[in-house]
């Protein structure tokens, strides 16, 4: 139990690198095509790169988890559309904000999920340690060191995506209740197809959808498609089978660490002293809930 306890905790840090790392992905992309073409196109790249995963590992899933039913057409569609519909109003709710905020705040607005997804958790019953809601408070603050200036206010771009935290951690909840109960690669596909889809009827109803704009913006929309979709979300729904929701909300708030290391690599920003206090108040935060939650496995 400990063993698949430590690979999920694994998978979990290694999407979170793979999502800060599409941070920038997403502001350079944004210089090209507008936020529902981008998520559109996003989201059906990571839909269909699963396929031949499903095709290929059908057999292996089966045998490597038995417990976990495969679930029929209908049974994935729903549970699919359900995630779909919360990864879609995230995901566009954040990437809209985006326009009209800047990074560092929607960073931090953003990371709100953290605290989020333990106090709707208590809507299913759902209690976590002491030590994972001191984590998530650390969490929080470190966020708030590494992402908020002292020029921080609540704008229009602001609101959007605090509206957007809310349905990052009810998907964060929604992946944790439904994928013990199906194949999780299907699951995934289902619902970045349905958020394809959603994105697509916004899109060509507000947008102007060119070729010429989406070939120029052909490496981060890959990047976006192939590996922050494609792989990580799909990481974060197998993770999520061996995770606490709210333990895995906390790794996955080290997103935002990754994202500063992004920007200092690629983009040449400088993560100032305040920065780095706030990486550590994050490292802190889920090493925390990684050490509350081992000792209390082995109180039990």
């Amino acid at each position: 139990m400990r063993q698949r306890t430590l690979r999920a905790d694994f998978l979990l840090i290694l999407t979170a690198a793979i999502w800060g790392f599409a941070f920038v992905a997403q502001r350079v992309g944004m210089d090209y095509v507008g936020p529902y073409t981008y998520n559109a196109v996003r989201f059906a790249i990571g839909s269909l790169s699963l396929v031949p995963l499903i095709m290929l590992h059908r057999t292996k899933q089966r045998h490597a988890h038995p417990e976990i039913p495969p679930g029929n057409g209908r049974t994935i569609l729903v549970g699919g559309l359900i995630a779909g519909l919360a990864l879609f109003a995230g995901a566009s709710l954040q990437q809209v904000g985006l326009v009209y905020t800047t990074a560092g705040n929607a960073g931090f607005i953003t990371g709100l999920y953290v605290v989020m997804v333990p106090l709707l958790g208590l809507l299913w019953k759902q209690y976590p340690s002491t030590g994972t809601w001191i984590g998530a408070v650390l969490a929080t603050i470190g966020l708030y060191f590494l992402s908020v200036t002292n020029e921080f206010t609540i704008s229009f771009g602001d609101f959007l995506v605090f509206l957007s935290a809310f349905f990052w951690a009810g998907h964060v909840l929604i992946i944790g209740w439904l994928s013990p109960k199906m194949d999780s690669l299907k699951l995934a596909a289902v619902q970045f197809a349905i958020c394809s889809v959603l994105s697509l009827a916004v899109a060509m109803n507000i947008e102007i959808i060119e070729l010429a704009t989406i070939m120029q913006a052909a490496v981060p929309i890959l990047y976006g498609g192939l590996f922050s979709v494609g792989i990580a979300y799909t990481l974060q729904v197998v993770a999520q089978r061996d995770a606490h929701p709210a333990h895995s909300a906390i790794i996955l708030s080290m997103e935002g660490v990754f994202a500063a290391i992004g920007g200092w690599l690629l983009l040449g920003e400088v993560l100032s002293g305040r920065g780095l206090i706030g990486c550590g108040l994050m490292l802190m935060g889920m090493l925390l809930s990684e050490l509350s939650g081992y000792l209390t496995k082995e109180k039990n």
